[in-house]
């Protein structure tokens, strides 16, 4: 849950702001870089992050990876990590974080996949299903799996932030 918001919240601009704020201290503080690799937030979590001034001396890439070609292109994401289990799936969010860590220059990853909605969901994975997955240089990654409510504005906000968050846990842990 995102520090001084509700759980089902919907963070604004500035919660956004304040939270990728905390995580650009923490990265520079520990002279860590971050990359990302964005599916359903279309690069908003680069955006925020490279809004900072001086986001060039932590932020090494983002790769948004909207279409499966490109995940498997940019990221490595295998044909057989797709067709088995899909775009929006634990597996996938996996072979993306570990994709954009290995091939930018960076200590830590994130990568969201999901479904923004108003379409495309099924009664699998609805509206609102996301993957996120992190991973910091030479630890263990971690995924989970989130239902977010709202229209997509509200679904990529979370995600976003829920993004964020992971980052901010795995750099103060």
């Amino acid at each position: 849950m995102v520090a001084g918001m509700c759980e089902g919240q919907v963070p604004n601009d500035e919660a956004l702001h304040a939270l990728a704020g905390s995580i650009a201290s923490v990265l520079q503080a520990n002279g860590q870089v971050l990359a990302t690799a964005e599916s359903c937030t279309g690069g908003w979590i680069a955006k925020l992050l490279t809004d900072i001034p001086g986001s060039s001396g932590w932020f090494e890439a983002s790769a948004v990876t909207y279409g499966n070609g490109a995940k498997q292109t940019m990221l490595g994401v295998t044909s057989a990590t797709l067709e088995r289990h899909g775009a929006v799936s634990r597996e996938c969010a996996l072979e993306m974080v570990a994709g954009a860590l290995a091939r930018f220059a960076a200590t830590v990853a994130v990568a969201v996949t999901g479904i923004a909605g108003p379409s495309g969901g099924t009664p699998d994975k609805p509206a609102g299903t996301v993957w996120i997955a992190w991973q910091r240089q030479g630890e263990a990654m971690r995924a989970e799996i989130f239902h977010f409510d709202g229209d997509r504005d509200a679904v990529r906000r979370q995600t976003v932030a829920a993004a964020l968050d992971g980052i901010r846990k795995i750099l103060t842990a």
